[in-house]
């Protein structure tokens, strides 16, 4: 790696969310709405990269065109599939269908949607109904 893409990594190695978005609006523009600090970081640290390297080559670029659409986290577990939890006292089912999650009624796009709407604040899908281990 060259000098000069290790020097701009050790810049954002050290930013704080707005000298981040600052970094980034200097470079590229607009900065993405992220909140997260350490995944803002990974992003401009790969923008930097692939503007000095050159980014994804050809067979990577195919390779990722061939992998389709990115389907929402918990689709996979099938068009009807249930996933119940208890919250705040009482019973709340969200149904996989195939335009997406269905809840008291109405369809969500995402597991995140609609695990939002029952909570009534924001939330990860996945995690509110106990798809992943990191809880």
């Amino acid at each position: 790696m060259s000098e000069a893409v290790e020097q701009l990594a050790s810049q954002i190695e050290v930013l704080d969310l707005d000298g981040l978005r600052a970094f980034w609006r200097e470079r590229y523009g607009t900065p993405p709405p992220l909140r997260s600090e350490p995944i803002m970081r990974q992003l401009l640290a790969w923008r930097v990269q692939a503007q000095a390297l050159g980014g994804l080559d050809a067979d990577a670029r195919r390779a990722l065109a061939r992998s389709g659409p990115v389907q929402p986290e918990g689709r996979h577990l099938g068009v009807g599939a249930r996933l119940t939890r208890i919250w705040k006292g009482r019973e709340v089912t969200v149904v996989i269908e195939e335009q997406g999650f269905r809840w008291d009624d109405q369809l969500f796009p995402s597991l995140s949607a609609a695990a939002t709407a029952i909570a009534g604040s924001r939330w990860n899908g996945p995690r509110f109904f106990g798809l992943r281990d990191d809880q």
